[in-house]
């Protein structure tokens, strides 16, 4: 990882084949974006009809997870590398995230007794930043052996 955001720094032409930040996180947005609203209303109508919400949180994350590693690495990031490796990970950073997803719905809805619906619509905003840098710095990161070819 030290070996690409070096290349990084310092403009390396084997960083070519890496989008920059601002695409990756354009890409990314559109990839959440519509993952996102479609499993929000899925989460609603769950909830409408007498799901737990943290139980439809759940079940939706993991969906979630899955459908958006694979456009993600392809499209997103544009990764190369070990699909195993990225999956692991991949999955590493998402149950962090779903960690801390549970932590805010916990404490802003439970403790306080904010409306879920709102909580969840903010977590949805504050886990996705944190997943972005968490892929684009590790689950994604260029391989070591295609900035070393061109040194």
């Amino acid at each position: 990882m030290l070996a690409a955001l070096k290349m990084r720094s310092q403009g390396d032409s084997a960083s070519v084949s890496v989008l920059p930040m601002i695409t990756q996180l354009r890409r990314y947005a559109v990839t959440g974006a519509v993952s996102n609203i479609v499993l929000y209303g899925l989460y609603l109508a769950l909830t409408g009809i007498g799901a737990w919400p943290k139980a439809a949180m759940s079940i939706l994350y993991i969906l979630g997870v899955l459908q958006t590693f694979v456009v993600n690495r392809a499209w997103s990031f544009r990764h190369v590398g070990s699909a195993p490796t990225a999956l692991f990970r991949y999955v590493a950073t998402y149950a962090t995230g779903y960690l801390v997803n549970l932590a805010i719905l916990a404490l802003f809805a439970d403790l306080l007794g904010w409306d879920h619906r709102y909580v969840q619509a903010s977590a949805i905003l504050l886990v996705a930043a944190l997943l972005f840098f968490m892929q684009r710095y590790w689950v994604f990161e260029p391989t070591e052996a295609a900035g070393a070819s061109t040194v």
